[in-house]
């Protein structure tokens, strides 16, 4: 299986021929508009998808292809900080307070979770923050034995802040305890923070390149994934990001 997750800077219904050249099994799509709003080719490409957004320009959009299906998965939880004398909004949080998050089942056979971390500069808990939060809520429903959380976290352990307990370092240290790995590292075999193959180019400035999309997978699966960035020359064009492509072989071979 060939998944490819990509933050496509809007206007997806204009870049289809592109994205249709990788011949993706399943595309986790960020920054994509609603198909619902939207006529023919857009609307009819997008086959039985799942989107959730912030408003109908701007979301994240699950479209499965060549015969697979995806299920949206019904979480929602909240998390409560104990411990703290004094109450604080900070300290009690539900799923829906969150953006932007999408849970799904591939073909009844494996979850996965969408993500496009949101935020401000003057928000706390912003972009990995907002990850950090989903993951207090639904730990329990990342450790299943099959999982792959894949998109556009705006992270880097390079932007870490000591005093945040909710930082890059963080996640990825909760999530190797989860038994979830990032597939770029473990393929590449780079540390957190020094790897050679940006994602993303803001502004599309060539000497501001960073590494922020990435795909945690379960151990379980991991072995059998290799990962693909796309290439400056094909992408830089039509989106500030480069597609991540994962090769997934199951058990059938497939």
């Amino acid at each position: 299986m060939k998944i490819v997750s990509w933050n496509c800077n809007g206007g997806l219904r204009n870049k289809l021929a592109t994205i249709d050249a990788l011949n993706a099994d399943l595309l986790i799509i960020q920054e994509c508009e609603n198909p619902e709003f939207h006529r023919n080719p857009y609307k009819e490409w997008a086959g039985d998808y799942l989107w959730v957004g912030t408003d109908k320009n701007k979301g994240i959009g699950i479209f499965p292809k060549n015969g697979n299906a995806v299920n949206a998965l019904d979480w929602n939880g909240s998390f409560k900080i104990g411990s703290i004398k004094h109450a604080h909004p900070y300290q009690e949080w539900k799923t829906t307070d969150l953006k932007l998050f999408l849970p799904f089942r591939v073909n009844d056979e494996f979850n996965m979770l969408g993500v496009w971390t949101k935020g401000t500069r003057d928000e706390a808990f912003s972009y990995i923050g907002q990850f950090w939060k989903y993951l207090q809520i639904h730990r329990e429903d990342l450790t299943a034995d099959e999982t792959v959380i894949v998109g556009d976290f705006n992270s880097n352990k390079r932007w870490d802040k000591s005093d945040r307990w909710w930082n890059h370092s963080v996640v990825v240290s909760e999530l190797e305890q989860l038994g979830l790995y990032s597939l770029y590292h473990y393929r590449k075999n780079e540390a957190q923070g020094f790897e050679s193959i940006p994602t993303f180019y803001l502004y599309r400035n060539m000497e501001k390149a960073y590494h922020i999309d990435y795909a945690f997978i379960s151990k379980s699966l991991i072995i059998n994934c290799e990962i693909e960035i796309g290439r400056v020359e094909d992408w830089l064009s039509i989106s500030d990001h480069l597609p991540i492509i994962i090769k997934m072989e199951k058990n059938n071979g497939k």
